[in-house]
């Protein structure tokens, strides 16, 4: 069965996070996403493990499932189009900080453990080295070999993941603190590593440019610190449900049982370029090295960021694509694009209120941005949000990179203008049905007629008749042909000062005086209530107050 896993992310024991990471939030943000199985995060934490067993049954072998009674306390939140199965797996993160080959090293690691017991023998000798009850994720002057020992010695089904491997600060391959191959990190111990997580900063096409990562299997995991970034990046399986058969998918790099990774657009990611955030400062790897790695504004060291470090151990051209690579999406949560489309923040009422009722009609997160066809998420929405969900899946993006802890933004429309357009063409998108071969039975009102678009008209048309001179005098001929239009749907696509208002003023009195459209036939809309009365003084002067009455000019909102 398709499974997609979140592996790596925190609870509220961990510094820095969000309270709501408890057990019941995860289950529920995990069925709004479409994720079926989650790390329970923090798992050297005592206080965190002792949640955990009160608040989780087991299911599945290696797998936990929240309590009934605990799951009806939020399923309301949940809509009916979401509602799915989801897993618990017993697993998180720990920091490793110690001195190897001369240099300091700063590694961040995941371990995962199949049973309660397993991790309370874990945390006992954990807890003989450094202090593992002041946060969820400890910090522990242990080698990471060291660690993988420690792991393997406490349950021959335990595992240790190393996390977003380019991290600048934190990893393995890090510019800051990291080696340069995993067998420098994990010496002896290195061939119980099978599987690697890459990072927000990089996506498969990045990693597959080192040729020796072939060897592991690449994840990708959220590293989330509240539950609305659940499975912002994750893991996608094809395997029973259960503890075993998911690692030993990983483990195999079976293309049967893994089937790829959920990413972020790896622009996004905090440390995709280098760059000095207090000063602005944010480069390509050329400019770095040019500056010999300096700010040019305070003189201090940039942090080289994770495209850059990957140039340096790269032996493969960018483009490269092994045999052994796994499938990929790269997609932009869905309230970031809801965020861009309405102008508000993805935290906004606005934006969550749409976010929920776009769920409600259509189902999980990850459905929406993966699987869904594009007719249905317009019929939903509206073609805007269609429009850039194409965009998306089509990598039609517009990126500024993050860089020293500053998170990039990926845009799919190129501005208001871009948005407009779109939202404009939306409009006429739908199929018009064609007419029936016969007159209908039912009364015709005087002069209406049926024109097939697609077909040749029976007779020539009649000659349009001219607007007065007073309309379109001082119109140039993209503004005229706007005005005198009058055989279909017509869409003017124009930026700031172009003269929309004076255009569609123009066309509007065109269609009452020369083409007989009832004033009341005509709903004019605009963005804001000054440009609607603006719109409303300027067709007074051209058709007066009496026939002004019977239009309605208004806002969107």
């Amino acid at each position: 069965m398709k499974l997609v896993a979140d592996l790596h992310l925190h609870s509220h024991y961990s510094r820095a996070t969000s309270r709501e990471l408890t057990l019941e939030h995860l289950w529920k943000w995990a069925q709004l996403k479409g994720v079926q199985v989650v790390a329970t995060g923090d798992v050297a934490h005592p206080g965190w493990l002792a949640e955990v067993q009160d608040k989780l049954d087991p299911a599945e072998e290696g797998l936990f499932r929240l309590k009934r009674e605990l799951e009806s306390g939020v399923a309301d939140d949940v809509p009916v189009s979401c509602r799915g199965t989801v897993r618990f797996l017993i697993g998180g993160e720990i920091s490793n900080i110690y001195k190897k080959h001369g240099r300091t090293r700063k590694v961040h690691n995941i371990v995962f453990s199949p049973s309660f017991d397993a991790t309370a023998k874990l945390q006992t000798e954990l807890e003989k080295i450094g202090n593992i009850r002041s946060d969820g994720r400890p910090i522990l002057g242990l080698d990471s070999r060291d660690l993988l020992e420690i792991v393997l010695a406490t349950d021959g089904r335990c595992r240790l993941i190393p996390a977003h491997i380019w991290t600048p600060w934190f990893s393995i391959l890090g510019s800051r603190s990291g080696f340069d191959s995993v067998e420098e990190c994990f010496a002896d111990l290195t061939p119980h590593i099978f599987a690697v997580e890459t990072g927000l900063s990089s996506d498969p096409s990045m990693n597959w440019r080192v040729s020796w990562l072939d060897r592991y299997t690449l994840i990708s995991s959220s590293d989330a610190h509240s539950p609305p970034k659940l499975a912002r990046e994750a893991t996608v399986f094809d395997t029973d449900l259960s503890y075993d058969a998911l690692f030993g998918a990983l483990a195999a790099g079976d293309r049967d049982g893994y089937r790829g990774t959920i990413e972020f657009f790896p622009e996004e990611g905090k440390y995709h370029l280098d760059g000095h955030r207090k000063c602005g400062v944010c480069w390509e790897p050329a400019t770095t090295v040019a500056h010999a790695g300096r700010c040019t504004a305070c003189g201090k060291p940039v942090t080289v960021g994770v495209y850059h470090r990957m140039e340096e151990l790269a032996d493969r051209p960018s483009g490269a694509r092994p045999d052994c690579a796994g499938p990929y999406a790269s997609l932009i949560p869905l309230p970031e694009a809801l965020s861009e489309m309405l102008g508000s923040g993805p935290n906004s009422k606005r934006v969550q209120e749409e976010y929920r009722r776009l769920l409600t009609r259509l189902g999980p997160e990850l459905t929406i941005l993966q699987d869904l066809p594009l007719e249905e998420i317009a019929a939903a929405g509206d073609a805007l949000l269609a429009e850039g969900i194409r965009r998306m899946r089509a990598g039609e993006v517009r990126t500024r990179s993050g860089y020293d802890g500053e998170y990039g933004v990926i845009s799919l429309f190129d501005g208001e203008a871009d948005r407009a357009s779109v939202f404009q063409l939306g409009m006429f998108a739908a199929e018009t049905p064609r007419p029936p071969a016969a007159p209908p039975a039912e009364p015709r009102s005087p002069g209406t007629r049926d024109v097939l678009l697609d077909e040749p008209p029976a007779a020539p048309a009649a000659p349009k008749p001219r607007p007065p001179v007073r309309w379109v005098d001082g119109l140039n001929a993209a503004q005229r042909e706007a005005v005198t239009h009058v055989d279909g749907p017509l869409a003017v696509v124009a930026g700031p000062g172009t003269g929309k208002t004076r255009t569609l003023t123009a066309r509007i009195a065109c269609l009452v005086e020369s083409q007989g459209v009832p004033p009341a036939s005509v709903l004019a809309l605009t963005f804001t209530n000054k440009a609607a009365e603006e719109m409303r003084e300027r067709l007074g002067g051209l058709l007066g107050a009496g026939r002004l009455l019977g239009i309605t000019v208004g806002t969107f909102h």
